[in-house]
């Protein structure tokens, strides 16, 4: 039996607590970037919407780019150093940002250039992130580990919404890009002080990048659970995307009473991430990702409701269903990842698992606007819910999804061995 007490106890191990902290920090800096750079980019002088989405496409397509990049780098070099490097580059680009904005100089290959290296950092940051947990606690506390860091992340974003939009409102685009640089600079002061040990670090590898790729897609490959619930993401993604970024809004602005709504809708999903920390830190499924598989069906339910214009407390509430499935689904999946592949490869399949999960993004935020004029908004989000659900049932077909087993969990003794 888990209790409450027992999963805090992890708090007491300084190297979590700074990891968690710093995790913390960052997110919150990171949720204040699209706010701050979307008020500040269109505040410019001439500047369009077209200006916001060639700068946001350059942040958006080297993190991509670089993403299996970045896992190499990360099971090559000790991941909290990569990390630290992550941070650290990422302030750069932000505090480059903020100095454009507040001087009045803003050519637009300036403002690219800046914008692409903060996808780069992204790119060499998240890989070693899913890395380092394991590095940091031990094997029986891992899914402690990444609830409490997703109740930092998940309470991080909603301070966001909040706290970005009056510091642009108060301040301005350009100091709000201020703020979010030095959160980023605090993680990577943070990360430094983690001071891992030697043996808890990756060995560098003594093979060509291309050959550290292939063996990671070789981890990847190799399990049945892990590339079928990552294409299932492909195109679960997909449909998230067109309804939350293009269909969503559009019905809440036509039948809902506009962006009000739209962020009741989002608030709910925050909320819902952060009560599903809670039953995440209880919940040990002997199958865990036969389990997060099946709570990815109930995530349509909002865009359900969209489509069937049902009143907007029912969508908020299917909003924070939505929040807590996903939650639980993101540390089944990250603990799992954890447990089951080797270290030395972690950062690697990580980084494929990145690739293949959000690669198809882009096209569902495309094909959205042609279908929200072809067939209308609300019948769209009825297809997105459709494809959500079909993608997550054609997943429970596969053997490897429902049959891995969880280890048997060991007797906590309260006490951590780091």
């Amino acid at each position: 039996m888990h209790s409450y007490r027992r999963d805090l106890d992890i708090l007491r191990d300084r190297r979590f607590t700074l990891l968690l902290v710093a995790r913390t920090i960052s997110v919150l800096g990171s949720s204040f970037a699209p706010v701050a750079l979307a008020f500040g980019i269109l505040a410019l002088p001439g500047a369009t919407a077209t200006t916001l989405s060639v700068v946001l496409a350059a942040e958006a397509l080297p993190m991509v780019a670089f993403m299996l990049v970045g896992g190499v780098i990360a099971d090559r070099l000790p991941r909290h150093r990569v990390m630290m490097a992550g941070e650290t580059i990422n302030a750069a680009a932000f505090f480059c940002l903020a100095a454009m904005l507040l001087t009045g100089w803003t050519p637009l290959p300036a403002l690219v250039t800046a914008a692409a290296v903060s996808g780069v950092a992204m790119a060499i940051l998240f890989p070693a992130l899913t890395g380092i947990i394991p590095d940091v606690v031990p094997a029986d506390r891992l899914q402690t580990a990444n609830a409490l860091l997703g109740l930092g992340a998940n309470s991080s974003r909603v301070a966001g919404l909040i706290l970005s939009g009056a510091t642009v409102v108060l301040l301005g685009g350009g100091w709000a890009l201020v703020v979010s640089g030095a959160m980023f600079a605090v993680a990577a002061v943070l990360i430094a002080a983690l001071r891992l040990t030697p043996a808890e670090r990756s060995a560098a590898g003594s093979h060509s990048v291309l050959a550290d790729l292939r063996g990671g897609w070789r981890e990847f490959v190799s399990r049945q659970w892990l590339w079928v619930v990552v294409a299932q993401f492909s195109v679960l993604v997909m449909a998230v995307q067109a309804a939350h970024g293009v269909l969503g809004p559009l019905v809440a602005k036509e039948h809902l009473g506009g962006a009000a709504a739209w962020s009741a809708i989002l608030a709910g999903e925050a909320v819902g991430m952060i009560g599903g920390v809670f039953v995440a830190l209880r919940l040990r499924p002997r199958r865990p990702i036969l389990v997060g598989t099946i709570l990815t069906v109930p995530t349509a339910l909002p865009y359900l409701l969209l489509g069937l214009g049902t009143p907007l407390w029912t969508i908020v509430l299917g909003a924070v269903v939505m929040g807590v499935c996903f939650d639980i689904f993101g540390v089944l999946w990250n603990t799992t990842m954890q447990r089951e592949i080797p270290a030395e490869s972690l950062s690697r399949v990580s980084s494929y698992d990145a690739l293949g999960s959000l690669m198809f993004g882009p096209v569902g935020l495309l094909v959205a606007g042609p279908l929200a004029i072809v067939i209308g908004p609300r019948p769209a989000l009825l297809g997105c819910a459709a494809v959500v659900v079909l993608s997550s049932l054609a997943a429970l077909l596969s053997p490897g999804v429902r049959g891995l087993r969880a280890p048997a969990p060991a007797e906590e003794t309260g006490a951590l061995s780091h």
